[in-house]
C-alpha cells in the first residue's frame, strides 16, 4: 500500500482558520473536503434543515408535483414502481407515505430480483392500466426504460421517471416528467442524490405545498430518517445535501417512532436508548438486513415492515429480515470461498479486469462477492452466475476505472446493462462470457497503469502524538457521518515505539501500546483490527519503532477508557529498516 498526504494551500488554510475561528489542523481537515470559507465551514459542521435545496431547482419537479397533486385531489390510483435494494424500497416507503398523508391512493410494485430482474417491465405497466392506474411514478429506476415508457404511452398512462443512475448517451425515456440530477440541462446543485433522496425531494415539495411550517417542524425530520438510511446504504458521497440528509437523519434515528424501524433496530442490536448511530451502524447492521429481502426473497417485506402499525407484526417481519441476512451471509461465504480458490488460476495472475463465472451462484449475492474480489486483488471485478444459458452479472471497480464506460465499450454483448462508475449489473448469453473477459481486460490494459493497481492510503497530514487531544476527537466527531466523499480522517505518525509485546485478541486482532517522545512522552493504545496475523508474520515486538497510519477513536469504558488509535496500516520506521 502506498501512503500519501493531502496537499494544501497554506494561505487558504490560514484564512479559513481565521474566518471560521478554528485551529489550523481543523482547517486542514475541512479544506481537504472542499470547505473553503467560514460560511461553508459552519454549514459543514452544523447542518440544518434550511440547508436543504429547494426541490424546484430540479428539472421536471414542478410538472411532477402538479400531476401528483392532481391525482391526489381526484382520488386516482397511483402506482409507485421501485427497485429491490435498500434505495429502491425506502424510496417507495417515502413517496407512498407522503401521498398517504395528503389523502391520496398509492400502490406499489417492487420486482423480484430472480424472476423479474432489474428495471421497469412492459407487462407490469399494462397490468396496472388494466387495474385502473392512470399515473405511474418510478423511483430509483427507469432512466433507461425506453420500452416501458413506450408501453405506458401506448396504454394511456402518465409516467413520471425519477432515478439517479446515468442516462444512456444523454437519451431520456418518453415521460410526462423526468427527475434526475444527472440528466442534460438539470442544474440541481446536488448531483449525487440516491433514488430515495430524489423521492424525499418530491415528498418535501408535496408536503411543503400543503403546510410548509408543519412539514419542516414535524414531517420532514421524520422522512429524513428513511432517506438517511438509503443515502448511506447506497454509498453516495456524503457531502453537500447528502450530508444534511445523513447527519439529520442519523440524529433522528435516536428516537425511532415507526414500529418497523424500532423492530429492525432491535434485531440489529442498535436499540440502546439514546444511542447516537453512526454511518457504519447503518451500512453494516441496518442496510444488510434490508438488502437481504431483495437478495434472498421478496423486497416487498421491507415495505410491509415500515408500513405496519402493529408491534407484533413488525417484530415478525424484522426477525424474517434478520434470518434472510443470515442466509445471505452463508450463501456469500460459499461463493467467496470458491472465488478465492479460482483467483489462484494462472489466467487471473496478470488480469487487469477480472471476470469470474459459475453455474447456479445465487444472483442475490454476486454483487457482494464482486466487492470481496476487488478488496482482495484491487482490480475491477465482475462476477457472473450462469443459469440456463444466460449469465447474470454484477461488477465493482477501483477508483481509477469507470466500470460503466467499460461495459459501454462492448455494449453489443449484453441483453441489458446499467449502473455507474463503480458498480454495474448486466445480463448476457453465456456463450459471450469469454469474449467479455477478453475485451474488458484489453480495455483495462489500455487505461490502467501499474500505479493505478496499488491501493493508496491518503492521510490528512502527519501529526505528533502531542497533537492528539480530546478537542481534536470532538472536532472529528462533528465531521461525522463518514463515508464516500467524507472519509474518516487518517493521520500519519513516524517513529512510534512499541512499549509492550502486542496482545492478540480473538486470534485475529491485535492491541499495541505505543509511545512517542517529542518534548514529552505521549502514550496511546492502538487497536489493529484483523491485523494479528500480519503483526506476527512481520515480527513486531516490544521496543520496535514503527510508522503508523491511524484514525482516532475513544474507548468509553469507565475504568480504562480514553483516546485510542485505530490502526489503518503500519510499517517499520525508516530508521529501523536502515
Amino acid at each position: 500500500m502506498r501512503w500519501t498526504t493531502k496537499q494544501f494551500d497554506e494561505h487558504a488554510v490560514s484564512q479559513l482558520a481565521r474566518e471560521a475561528e478554528i485551529s489550523p489542523l481543523v482547517a486542514r481537515l475541512l479544506a481537504a473536503r472542499g470547505v473553503c470559507d467560514g460560511e461553508s465551514a459552519a454549514h459543514f459542521l452544523a447542518p440544518r434543515l434550511d440547508h436543504l435545496h429547494s426541490p424546484y431547482l430540479m428539472k421536471g419537479m414542478r410538472e411532477a408535483v402538479e400531476r401528483l397533486q392532481q391525482a391526489i385531489s381526484a382520488g386516482e390510483l397511483i402506482l409507485i414502481y421501485g427497485d429491490y435494494d435498500v434505495d429502491g424500497t425506502t424510496a417507495i416507503v417515502i413517496l407512498k407515505r407522503a401521498i398517504d398523508l395528503l389523502g391520496g391512493r398509492a400502490t406499489f410494485h417492487v420486482p423480484h430480483r430472480i424472476r423479474d430482474g432489474y428495471g421497469m417491465k412492459d407487462d407490469v405497466i399494462e397490468t396496472a392500466a388494466a387495474e385502473g392506474v392512470r399515473l405511474v411514478i418510478s423511483v430509483d429506476t427507469g432512466i433507461r426504460a425506453f420500452a416501458a415508457a413506450e408501453a405506458a404511452r401506448r396504454v394511456g398512462l402518465d409516467l413520471i421517471v425519477t432515478d439517479h443512475h446515468l442516462p444512456e448517451d444523454g437519451q431520456l425515456p418518453h415521460a410526462l416528467a423526468v427527475l434526475n440530477p444527472n440528466q442534460p440541462e438539470c442544474s440541481y446543485p446536488c448531483k449525487s442524490l440516491c433514488g430515495a433522496g430524489i423521492a424525499f425531494k418530491i415528498a418535501q415539495a408535496l408536503l411543503e405545498a400543503r403546510d410548509e411550517a408543519d412539514a419542516r417542524r414535524r414531517l420532514l425530520p421524520s422522512f429524513l430518517k428513511m432517506a438517511a438510511i438509503a443515502t448511506i446504504a447506497d454509498a453516495v458521497p456524503l457531502v453537500g445535501e447528502n450530508r444534511v440528509i445523513a447527519k439529520l437523519g442519523l440524529a433522528g434515528l435516536r428516537d425511532p417512532r415507526n414500529p418497523g424501524l424500532r423492530a429492525l433496530m432491535t434485531v440489529a442490536q442498535l436499540a440502546e436508548k439514546q444511542r447516537q448511530l453512526s454511518a457504519s451502524d447503518v451500512a453494516f447492521r441496518i442496510a444488510p438486513r434490508l438488502n437481504a429481502a431483495g437478495r434472498m426473497d421478496v423486497a416487498q417485506t421491507v415495505i410491509e415492515l415500515f408500513e405496519t402499525r402493529e408491534e407484533e407484526k413488525a417484530r415478525d417481519l424484522a426477525a424474517r429480515l434478520n434470518q434472510l441476512n443470515s442466509d445471505r451471509q452463508q450463501s456469500e461465504q460459499q461463493i467467496v470461498q470458491t472465488l478465492e480458490a479460482r483467483l489462484s488460476e494462472p489466467q487471473f495472475a496478470d488480469a487487469r479486469c477480472i471476470v469470474l463465472d459459475g453455474e447456479g451462484w445465487h444472483r442475490g449475492v454476486i454483487g457482494i462477492a464482486a466487492t470481496r474480489v476487488v478488496e482482495r486483488t484491487f482490480r475491477p471485478a465482475l462476477v457472473i452466475s450462469r443459469d440456463n444459458g444466460e449469465g447474470h452479472g454484477s461488477g465493482r471497480s477501483i477508483p481509477a476505472f469507470h466500470l460503466l464506460s467499460a461495459l459501454e465499450s462492448c455494449h453489443e454483448l449484453f441483453t441489458r446493462y446499467g449502473g455507474h462508475a463503480h458498480a454495474v449489473g448486466f445480463s448476457l448469453p453465456c456463450g459471450r462470457i469469454e469474449d467479455l473477459r477478453r475485451r474488458l481486460d484489453a480495455y483495462a490494459r489500455e487505461r490502467l497503469t501499474a500505479e493505478d493497481l496499488i491501493p493508496v492510503l491518503e492521510a490528512e497530514c502527519e501529526i505528533d502524538f502531542s497533537g492528539i487531544s480530546s478537542e481534536l476527537i470532538r472536532t472529528v466527531k462533528r465531521m461525522e457521518p463518514f463515508g464516500v466523499g467524507n472519509r474518516e480522517p487518517v493521520f500519519l505518525c513516524r517513529g512510534a515505539r512499541v512499549l509492550l509485546p502486542p496482545r492478540i485478541l480473538k486470534e485475529k486482532h491485535a492491541k499495541l501500546r505505543v509511545e512517542q517522545v517529542n518534548g514529552r512522552a505521549m502514550r496511546f493504545d492502538a487497536m489493529a483490527w484483523r491485523m494479528a496475523e500480519r503483526i506476527s508474520s512481520e515480527g513486531i515486538l516490544a521496543n520496535d519503532s514503527i510508522d503508523l497510519a491511524f484514525s482516532l477513536d475513544e474507548n468509553t469504558h469507565p475504568e480504562f477508557g480514553g483516546i485510542e488509535l485505530r490502526v489503518c496500516d503500519f510499517r517499520r520506521s525508516q530508521a529501523a529498516r536502515a
